[in-house]
């Protein structure tokens, strides 16, 4: 019994080892991201006293707040990452001449990489506008999903974001509304998380809204493009904006043509209402 009981623990120190030493590939860009991070906190350290304007009265003491804390994300914005491989886009997200990032990637297999603390700023919107907002990395949390755009998401893939996106909504109390898509914000620019995504599947559980057209009559005076703006499309250009539209609420519509049927106008009709 001794000899099995040495030979249990030997077999778990050897275990412990090898596991230890394991090769990470990343290894080098996550002493980066401590760095980074690090140099990040030293300059929130210092108490708020090194503001110094020409003609102003300074005071002669620094006064620091004590009610504060740190700003929490307020959107979450769903990608599919357009590369071949979980693997690439990690890759693509470590090398800093990319300027691109995310909070979290979820491979096909469902893995879930969580790639930058939630309260940082990820490099994942670009150029993009919802509602009045226009700083979209400065107020969501960016999901990028294993996937080319031209392929359906593996049903993995879906329950690991599920799960993530019931912890996000818990913790930072984010509307339901307000689970979006690259496209929703970047009309015209982007088209992502593409037609394949299921959004429906999401509005269900609490994340995005959709729609119910049972028994809805459009009025003659429905301004379609008001309605796209009160959702919270950017309608500079109307027709990048009803293709947004389109791959997130009609994604039956493989085609994205431009213009809008009566079902369409019933849809947006109804998500008028909702997000009003």
């Amino acid at each position: 019994m001794r000899v099995f009981a040495g030979s249990l623990f030997f077999a778990i120190v050897i275990s412990a080892l090898v596991y230890s030493c394991a090769h990470n590939p990343y290894a080098k860009t996550n002493r980066f991201y401590k760095k980074q991070a690090k140099q990040l906190a030293n300059n929130l350290k210092p108490v708020p006293n090194k503001l110094l304007l020409d003609s102003a009265i300074m005071p002669v003491y620094a006064v620091a707040t004590t009610n504060f804390d740190l700003r929490k994300p307020n959107f979450v914005i769903i990608h599919h990452t357009a590369q071949n491989s979980c693997e690439q886009t990690l890759k693509t997200f470590t090398l800093q001449r990319t300027k691109v990032s995310a909070h979290y990637v979820i491979c096909k297999d469902g893995t879930i990489h969580h790639m930058l603390n939630d309260y940082l700023r990820a490099w994942q919107a670009g150029v993009s506008k919802w509602g009045n907002f226009t700083d979209i990395n400065s107020s969501s949390i960016g999901i990028e999903l294993d996937n080319n755009g031209n392929e359906t998401f593996p049903e993995a893939q879906i329950t690991s974001l599920m799960k993530l996106l019931d912890t996000l909504k818990s913790h930072y109390s984010i509307p339901a509304a307000n689970f979006i898509g690259h496209a929703d914000v970047a009309p015209g620019r982007k088209n992502d998380p593409s037609h394949y995504f299921p959004w429906q599947a999401l509005s269900q559980r609490g994340f995005g809204l959709w729609y119910d057209t049972t028994a809805v009559v459009v009025p003659e005076y429905f301004n379609t493009t008001q309605a796209l703006r009160i959702i919270g499309y950017n309608v500079k250009d109307t027709l990048a904006a009803i293709r947004s539209f389109k791959i997130h609420f009609v994604p039956q519509d493989t085609v994205l043509i431009k213009t809008l049927t009566d079902d369409d106008r019933k849809i947006l009709f109804d998500l008028e209402r909702r997000y009003q």
